[in-house]
């Protein structure tokens, strides 16, 4: 079972790593994503290094459909700009208690926040095109937003936790797009959800 699992990841190391080292990257991209496909299975959880923190991107942009639902068919507007500075600001403070570079922090958030709007515009695109597929329930706002903070604790810990792993340049990126390919796979992402989950990691290295 343990050599079956180490083969898998191998796989798909090897192809994230081809993926990289390709100039435009798409066609490589595309079979790295067959590979994992074929590889993953149903492990259920993002490979690698970097794997746990993908793992967590993913469940915040799931929150982000509720936060959609919450605000779909109402005058609550998807930007926000006075609150999501008031919540860099504190993600700079909490980052510079633990060691970790404020700045660089708050851009990785900033890109969560760009996520989960790019999964909230999509989502309110699709119901207002298919309202037959819209939500039939408005999820409480207040309590989505504890559960973000409850995220936003937990993300910080996982930077902490790779701090080393996203100082080098070319092997963080080989780690990023392993933990990419290998949660789109196992979270069965759909294209909205893919594409923000690159843009909730592209700032990771």
């Amino acid at each position: 079972m343990f050599g079956n699992e180490t083969a898998r990841r191998s796989t798909v190391i090897l192809a994230v790593a081809l993926a990289a080292l390709t100039v435009g990257g798409t066609q490589a991209m595309a079979a790295s994503e067959k590979t994992a496909t074929d590889t993953a299975g149903t492990a259920g959880r993002a490979f690698g290094r970097l794997g746990p923190l993908a793992d967590l991107v993913v469940e915040r942009l799931r929150v982000g459909d509720r936060v959609a639902a919450s605000k779909f068919g109402t005058d609550k507007p998807i930007d926000d700009p006075a609150r999501e500075e008031q919540e860099l600001a504190a993600v700079r403070t909490r980052a510079f208690a633990l060691g970790l570079d404020p700045e660089r922090t708050a851009a990785f958030f900033s890109d969560q926040i760009t996520a989960s709007k790019v999964v909230q515009r999509g989502l309110f695109d699709r119901w207002t095109a298919h309202p037959e597929q819209a939500p039939t329930t408005r999820p409480d706002l207040t309590e989505i937003r504890a559960e973000l903070d409850e995220l936003t604790t937990s993300l910080l810990t996982e930077l902490v936790a790779t701090n080393d792993v996203r100082e080098h340049g070319v092997p963080c990126r080989v780690d990023v797009l392993e933990a990419q390919i290998s949660a789109d796979v196992v979270d069965h992402l759909d294209e909205l959800h893919r594409t923000a989950l690159r843009t909730a990691l592209q700032s990771l290295c």
